[in-house]
């Protein structure tokens, strides 16, 4: 039998809801009994997507940040979606070291960050309506039946 669970939050965009994010993932995430390594991969890429989402998506001012997660198997599906300002150029986005605020000594390592530690990143934006961030990981250590 495949195991299958769901889970989704919602929480405004601040900034020190990005460790509550980390927390809420690696509860949910737990049931698959990842590897420590798996866990820290998972937590850092949903702290880069809502950290995306806080500092681009709102910049500055307040909104929701919805957070889902499916297991179906051994793989871990996580969306972090706003409704904020959107992504004009999401090719120009996701390359290394590009940013769109540099003068807030940002790296531009975000998507970089997330592609390295998921299996699979989908971005989806539209400017003005938000955007959409689809992570996949199979956790490989899982004892799931």
């Amino acid at each position: 039998m495949t195991q299958r669970n769901k889970m989704e939050t919602t929480f405004l965009s601040l900034p020190e809801n990005e460790s509550f994010a980390r927390v809420v993932i690696a509860a949910f995430a737990v049931q698959l009994s990842p590897t420590l390594g798996e866990i820290a991969d998972v937590k850092t890429a949903v702290s880069e997507a809502v950290t995306n989402a806080i500092v681009h998506g709102y910049e500055g001012t307040q909104g929701m940040v919805t957070l889902r997660a499916a297991i179906e198997g051994h793989t871990l599906t996580i969306v972090v979606e706003d409704q904020g300002r959107g992504i004009r150029d999401i090719p120009r986005a996701m390359e290394p070291f590009f940013t769109s605020h540099p003068e807030q000594e940002r790296s531009g390592m975000g998507f970089s960050v997330m592609q390295t530690f998921m299996d699979a990143l989908h971005v989806e934006s539209q400017p003005g309506h938000g955007t959409r961030v689809t992570m996949r990981k199979r956790i490989r250590a899982g004892n799931v039946a």
